[in-house]
Formats: structure tokens, sequence, C-alpha cells
């Protein structure tokens, strides 16, 4: 699909651009696997977005990550996979919609079961399509021949062969114990969904009286509500206040029931009373001390957070107002003797923002420690996967090292329901791979499979080999696994990082992904978190709606160091756009030089001049550069030197050297020049490509060449061939000399259309040769009237002196100024400026403003006192000069 080079139109229309390429990309099949059997695979599986809405400017982050890491690869000529897909996110999907039912006044009861379900998978269709025209939009390069969703039927067919292998090796149980309770959302959660608030809170001081009544024993705590589910009071076995008290009986204050004083060794005697009271069913170290003393577990509230008929005469309040009603009872009654303030951590419900209930229930649980120990020991041998930071590393080893089991039921209606089922007649549990229809036990037929669901990690989990067809032994999953790298945020090491990576193990017997690429958070251009209460959010498709998804993918690729937090800024945003804008106009120039030029026609080697020869060593640095940089995921270090080469070597420099062979008589020099400009443009496009795929795919099939489409061509390799460090030597020399006399130009306000006279002084016979070779350029670029050089020049008086490396340059001012307005104009100048530092400095000599000011304002009164002398000094040095 090429267009010729004079269509080109004056300005670059990302709108037109992208929907046309992406079209041609996706009818092309080019990123589609498996096209290059020969070739070596690389394989990235996207880290599923959640079907619950529509994607956010941190996706467009980890997604354009992934992309340039992809489309560099499958121009460095691998066999690339980037499989894309979603994932139902159980409880978070399922929340979206019972939001909707509410605003209908129905709940998900009403429905049953099958028909909610009906919902949510219209829910599902409609948010997948929606994240996939977004994906679009973005110019992702993904493989949607190989889409995958964590409930299609070949991924719901390795949750279940992973969670029969894991029951049947015993890692898998189903037991009773305190797990973390959202009660709006009215399931289980495991640890890693509770997000720890600090909230200033009280700690209520109780005392319980002895049943022999001669005295009391006080605890403390933070959830008075839950002592009516006490059973115990614990002290330590040696703290000498209590030994004589252990094995007495204390009646519990509101409900009466007796409870004994128990000595453990996990209470600590110097913290508070050195007593503690024991609910077992609220509170997990309370349910192993309850354990080691057979205490009975007591269950005061039920799922809601309502409190129930062990509640006494608070059943039926929620748990907040049991709270407030229970404290004003017990100060009434002399038993809250004190309440004071207190800081604490509050566990809140990841998805709901819920308080968690620490909670007394029976559910499915991973036992972690064997399947951690696997994943420690490969990590430590150096067989495990390569943290990029590699501080992250020490994060993930000091979770996995103290990991507690997994609960993995949900009391939830959306996701893969847990294989089990209860015989009704003989009270048998059958987990299997397939739906059981008879007892194997006494043959019955009256089977009742488990209500619960999986927790959404659970199959997130087996993401890159389930993908892949595990665990069948598919053509994809030999050929592509294990994957090469994984692009995911910080935030989410814990929840999934950790777990593809056990059960990779436990279930392949390699680790899922060599590389983990960690990037930070997106946040504001203050810093702050992007949400909904802030109104600071970033809708990517709207930055693409202004922009143009070139400038967007370019900004958020190259604002971002691994492992660290970016802030989005919209003027970083509008100088992407003026970089693509720069590119494209750089290559249309070029391209009204190169009427009739093909690529057969380029020809690097003959006839080259030093701007010639110099341009493409610094090509060649790049592509090196470039490659080292992409390969080591330092994607803003990356941007750096192709926006310095493009904007500064290539388009402010070589163009305007290129002119004068274009423009001029010389046809070898002119064919030479053109040969060096369409190829440099070309390797440029490539380079810049998986940054900014629109843009360099329409220059690209303007510009002479060869193949289809941009996003097959070979990535540039470096060459040494191409190395000139004498035509480096050589412009270097000429681009100082050029830009000192337009500096001095500047600074006494003559300009480029007027004339001057210049005398070159080079510092030996080396620089005079490159000055002699080169005086039509220097003539050009400095506007001269007049060049004069030589070894012995002297210094003409009343001229301006420049130094640079290599020579000394002079410019007489006569004619040029007239010099005594130039001093009265300068001294106007340096009365403002001295004025200017006084202030500052009287302003940072009040002690008071010092004291009262931000530091950052601080800061900023010093930066400009040091700008204003700086300024001052130089004008004081010209003024000196134009006088003597």
């Amino acid at each position: 699909m090429s267009d010729k080079t004079t269509t080109m139109p004056t300005t670059y229309d990302p709108k037109a651009a992208e929907q046309k390429w992406y079209d041609f990309w996706q009818q092309g099949q080019f990123f589609k696997a498996g096209q290059r059997p020969d070739a070596k695979p690389f394989t990235i599986v996207i880290p599923p977005p959640n079907v619950t809405g529509m994607l956010h400017i941190g996706h467009a982050l980890d997604f354009t990550l992934q992309d340039i890491i992809i489309r560099t690869k499958r121009m460095q000529g691998f066999d690339t996979l980037w499989l894309p897909g979603t994932d139902h996110a159980g409880i978070a999907t399922q929340t979206k919609v019972e939001q909707k039912l509410r605003e209908q006044g129905l709940s998900r009861y009403d429905l049953g079961r099958e028909k909610f379900l009906e919902q949510v998978w219209d829910w599902k269709e409609l948010y997948a399509a929606t994240i996939r025209e977004q994906w679009g939009k973005m110019g992702l390069s993904l493989d949607y021949s190989r889409e995958r969703f964590t409930l299609d039927e070949g991924l719901s067919k390795a949750v279940r062969e992973v969670f029969v292998r894991l029951h049947e090796k015993g890692l898998i149980y189903r037991g009773k114990k305190i797990i973390n309770w959202d009660p709006a959302a009215r399931t289980a959660l495991s640890d890693i969904e509770v997000e720890y608030k600090e909230l200033n809170g009280h700690l209520y001081h109780l005392q319980y009286p002895l049943k022999n009544g001669s005295g009391h024993i006080t605890v403390a705590t933070t959830r008075p509500e839950t002592m009516l589910g006490d059973t115990a009071v614990a002290v330590h076995p040696e703290d000498e206040r209590y030994k004589h008290l252990i094995g007495q009986m204390i009646v519990l204050p509101v409900v009466g029931r007796e409870i004994p004083i128990i000595a453990d060794e996990y209470v600590e005697k110097e913290f508070g009373s050195g007593a503690v009271k024991i609910t077992p069913a609220h509170d997990p170290n309370d349910f192993e001390v309850g354990l080691r003393h057979d205490l009975p577990q007591i269950i005061v509230m039920d799922e809601t957070g309502t409190m129930n008929e062990f509640a006494g005469p608070y059943q039926g309040l929620d748990r907040a107002d049991c709270r407030k009603q229970l404290v004003k009872d017990l100060q009434e009654q002399g038993i809250c003797i004190r309440i004071e303030d207190h800081v604490h951590q509050v566990g809140h419900s990841e998805r709901s923002g819920a308080v968690v209930e620490p909670y007394l229930s029976t559910q499915w649980f991973v036992a972690m420690k064997p399947l951690a120990e696997r994943a420690i020991e490969a990590q430590k041998s150096g067989n495990g996967v390569n943290f990029v930071p590699d501080r992250f590393e020490k994060i993930y080893l000091n979770w996995i090292e103290n990991v507690r089991d997994w609960c993995i039921s949900r009391q939830l209606w959306w996701g893969h329901r847990i294989p089990a089922w209860y015989c009704e007649s003989c009270g048998e549990m059958h987990v299997a791979r397939e739906d059981v229809t008879a007892c194997a036990a006494c043959g019955s037929t009256s089977l009742r499979q488990d209500e619960d669901v999986l927790d959404t990690w659970f199959s997130s989990a087996l993401w890159p080999f389930s993908t892949l067809g595990w665990p069948e032994e598919t053509e994809d999953f030999k050929r592509y696994y294990p994957t090469n790298v994984l692009v995911t945020g910080y935030d989410i090491v814990y929840f999934w990082v950790a777990r593809m990576i056990f059960t990779a193990l436990e279930f392949t017997d390699q680790i899922p992904f060599k590389d983990v690429l960690m990037h930070g958070l997106v946040r504001d251009a203050e810093g702050r978190k992007m949400s909904k209460s802030l109104g600071n959010g970033v809708d990517p498709l709207d930055v693409i709606e202004n922009y143009g998804a070139d400038a967007m993918r370019y900004m958020i690729s190259t604002s971002s160091t691994p492992g660290q937090d970016l802030r989005f800024r919209i003027e970083k945003v509008e100088q992407a756009r003026n970089f693509a804008n720069k590119i494209w106009n750089a290559s249309r120039f070029a391209l009204m030089n190169l009427e009739g030029f093909t690529a057969a026609d380029i020809d690097i080697k003959s006839n080259l001049g030093t701007a010639e020869r110099w341009i493409l060593h610094r090509l060649n640095e790049t592509v090196r550069e470039a490659t080292r940089l992409i390969d080591s995921y330092e994607f803003g270090e990356t941007g750096r030197i192709l926006y310095n080469f493009i904007w500064d070597d290539l388009c402010d420099w070589y163009i305007e050297f290129a002119k004068l062979n274009l423009y001029g008589t010389d046809e070898q020099a002119k064919r030479a020049t053109q040969s060096v400009l369409a190829y440099v443009l070309d390797r440029t496009q490539r380079l810049i490509h998986p940054f900014m795929p629109y843009i360099s795919e329409e220059i690209w099939q303007h510009l002479p060449h060869e193949g289809e489409s941009i996003t097959l061509a070979a990535w540039p390799e470096y060459d040494e061939a191409l190395e000139a460090p004498e035509a480096v030597k050589e412009m270097e020399l000429l681009m100082d000399i050029i830009r000192a006399v337009r500096n001095v130009r500047a600074e006494v306000n003559v300009p480029m259309s007027k004339k001057v006279e210049l005398l070159i002084k080079p510092s030996a016979e080396a620089e005079a040769a490159i000055v002699s070779r080169n005086e039509e350029f220097i003539r050009r670029f400095c506007g001269t009237s007049m060049l004069e050089t030589g070894l012995g020049l002297a210094a003409p008086d009343k001229a301006m002196t420049a130094i640079v490396t290599g020579a000394e340059l002079y410019l007489p001012l006569a004619g040029l100024i007239d010099i005594s307005q130039e001093i009265a104009r300068l001294e106007k100048e340096l009365a403002t400026l001295i004025s200017e530092v006084e202030r500052v400095e009287k302003k940072l000599g009040n002690v008071g403003f010092v004291a009262k000011a931000p530091a950052k304002v601080i800061e900023e009164e010093r930066a400009k006192m040091t700008d204003y002398a700086g300024k001052r000094d130089k004008v004081l040095a010209r003024i000196e000069e134009l006088r003597s």
C-alpha cells in the first residue's frame, strides 16, 4: 500500500492516518503469530484488563510499553505473539452489574442465578468489545485470532485441572477459619484484597467482673461489639499479676455467659493491662488461641454485618450502631471505664470499600507453603524470573517467604464455580474434572454442586499457559511457552505476579516468563493518584482524539522509568505532537527532493561528503544505543536519544547542510545526498515506529522502500562500516563555529539577513584544512560578507570574540551596530538586573519570610537570584568588552 511521494499532505492528520493504517494492518494479518516458522519465537501475554468498564490511562501505559517491545522484536525477525484477552474479574464485575440492577429496583436474588449470569455475560460482551475498540485506537499490534477470556471453555478446563490436581495432592482443602469478610459484597476476600487505611478510632477499656465477686480484670479493645462473642480472657503464664486468677471464671457483661481466664504465651505481658479478650470467631489470632484451648467459636453477626441472636439485646442492629449503643450501655453500667483516642490500621475491601470483618467461615483454601518453597528455591538458585528494576525481587521474595494459605472461595455467582459436589444422600464430597452426576460412594444421583466460585486471581494465575492451550500439549503451548516478558504495574506483584510464578512451576515445571518489567502508576500533574472523587482521571481516548495516538504513546512511554510513577502532563503530549510534526515536515521536505528516486537508487558508499558521512555515523550510534536501551526496557532514554538525533542532528543540521547539494549543480553530490536522505529517513522511521506506529507507517509508505509495511521492515542494525570519526570531528568544528557566530549575532541583535565579516584563526593545520574545505558551508550558515582564515591572524580592534574547540572567531563590529547605542542599551538592562538582584537578596534576608514561606518558594527565589546575578555579570562583561 504505497502512495506517490507528491501526494504527501502539507500537514499530518492523525485521525485520517490511524484508522487507515490499523485497518491495513489487520487486513494484512501482520500481527498474526506463526508466519515465521523458522524464526525464534517471542511471546507476551497481555495482562488482561477487567471487563468492568473502559480502559484508563494506566492501561495505556502498560499496553504501550508492551507494544514497543513486541513491534521491535517483530522487526528484529522474531516470530512474535502478543496474545490479547480480558478477565472476568469476579467480584468487581458482579458489583457493577448489581449496581445496575439496583437502579432498576432489583437484586440478583430477584433474578436467580441463571438469569443474573445472563445479564453479566451481556455486560461482558459489551465491555470486551469496547476494550477491543480501545486497543485499536491505541494502535496495539495484537494477534486477535488468539484472543482469550478467563471464562472461556479452554481456560475453564485448565482451572478445573489445576483445582483437582492440587486437591488430590492435599494442597487445596476445605476448612473453617477466620477469613476477611466483605459484608457489603457478602463474600470472602484474600489477604491481599484488603486495603489498610489509617483511621482515628478509640481504645475501649472494659472491666470484666470475676464470678466469685472478688474483683475485675481489665481488657482493652478497638471493637467492643465483638466482646459479645468472647469465650475467654487470656494472660501470660509467667505474669505474676494474674497467676492466681488462671482458671477462674468471669461473667461476660451484657450476655451473662461464664468464660474462663486462660494462660497463653501469645499474650504480651508489657502491652496494655497484660490481659486480652479472646474472640475466636472474629479475630485470626484469637482463633488460633481458641484452637489451642478448645474454646467455643461464637459468631455474633451475620454475613451483612448485622448482629445476630448471639448478640443478645443488640440483635438486628448494624455492627456500627451496635457499637454505639453497647458502649453507651457499658459506660452506664460502669464496665467501660475509659475511652482513649487511638490511631489504627483498619482493613477495607479493595472492591466495595466496606470495612472488612474478620469472620469465622467455612471456605476453600490453597496450602501455600509447599508451592511457595519451589518458587523461592528457583529464585534463589538463579533460575527464577528477572525483575526490572531488580529491587522488586526482594519485595516478591519477602511476600512469598511469609505467605499464608490463600482463601480461594468467593460467595459470588460470576466466576469459575468450584468443581465440588456433595451427595445429599450420604454426605460424601466429590471433586472432579467433569460434572458429577452420581455419587461414587452410594450411587445416589441427588447431588449438589458447591455454590461458591473461585477467586478471580485463581484463573488469572494460570494466564501465561492456560491461554496457550494447557493442559493440552498444543502447538502454541509447545512453541510460545514460556513467555518472554511480563509488563505490569508494581501494585499487583502479590495479587498476580507471584501467583503466576508458583502455579507455572507446579504445573509446567518452568517459570512463566523470563523478565518482569514493573512500571509505576500514572499520576496527575501534581503527583496525586487519579480517582473519580478528585475528578483528575485522564481518558486515553480523549487524548488520542485531541493529539493523536502517536503523541500519547510517545509521551507516556518516554516519560516512564521502570518501577517509578509518572506524572501525566498535557504539555508533554503537546511536545510529542510537535515532535511528530517535526518528523513530518522534515520528511516532506526530503520527499520533494526525491522525485523519481527509488529504493534501488540508494547508494550510501559513493561520493559522500563530510555531512553525509557524519549523519550516517550519528544514525549508526543511535541505532546501537536505541537497540541497547529498548532491550534494557529503558524507554525514556530511548525516546531521548531518538528525539535528539531526529530533531537536532537530522532536522536542524543535516537537512540544512543537504540543501546545498540538493539545490546545487554537482549531480554526483546531489545523488549522494538524496541516497543518504532516503536511507536515514527510512531507518529513522523504523527506529521511531514502535513508539509512533502510525506516522512512521505513513511516512515510510511515501519514502522509497521495499516491502509491504513498516511493521515487517527489518530493525536497523549497527554497521561498523558507517563509523566515520574524522567526519564527526570535522562536523563538530563546523557546527561549533556556526553556533558561536549565531550566538554573537543574537547577543548584539544582528539579524541573519545582515551580512557580517568573520575572521577564523584555526589552532592547528588540521583545523585550518577543515575550515578551508568547508568555506561554502561557513559562508552560508554564518551569513558572511567576508571570510578570512589563517593560522597567524591577529584579533582586530572592536571585534566580538568567540572561542570554540579548535579555533578563535572574530567578528568586527564596525558597521554592524552603533557601539555607543549598544552600551546605553546594555547599561539600562544592567540597572534592571541589579535592581532585581537587590530585591531578591532583600527578600531572602527577611527572617520572617524565610521562616514562614514553603521550602519550594524559597528555593525558587534563590534560583531567581542566581539567574539574575549571572545575567548581570554577563551584561557587565559585554559592556566592558564594548568599551575596550
